[in-house]
């Protein structure tokens, strides 16, 4: 069974525990980068990052840009959305197809 890590802020990731996930709290960017690394080194294929720590730790994250695994997701916390995960999709399904997208309500 594949493992799924999520870190951030402990409040926006805590409830990710009761759905089988392991969270890490991490709440600077040294502890960030250096967690990121473990995790991406080890036995976590996916890792969810919260799009506020993953704002801080953007260099770090570009180091596993190219590589398939870990795949990298950010998400929400519970300051709210700041687009960075929408646009990480956007920028990828680009890449892979070599046009732009647009996400719209139908």
């Amino acid at each position: 069974m594949l493992k799924a890590a999520v870190m951030g802020d402990y409040d926006s990731i805590y409830g990710f525990g009761a759905l089988g996930l392991d969270i890490y709290p991490a709440d600077d960017k040294a502890e960030a980068a250096h967690l990121l690394r473990k995790l991406a080194g080890g036995e976590y294929p996916i890792i969810y990052i919260t799009e506020a720590l993953a704002g801080q730790i953007e260099e770090e994250i570009e180091k596993y840009k190219e590589m398939v695994t870990p795949a990298i997701i950010l998400i929400p916390g519970v300051l709210g959305n700041t687009g960075a995960g929408v646009q990480g999709v956007k920028d990828s399904v680009e890449q892979a197809i070599g046009s732009d997208i647009v996400f719209g309500n139908k």
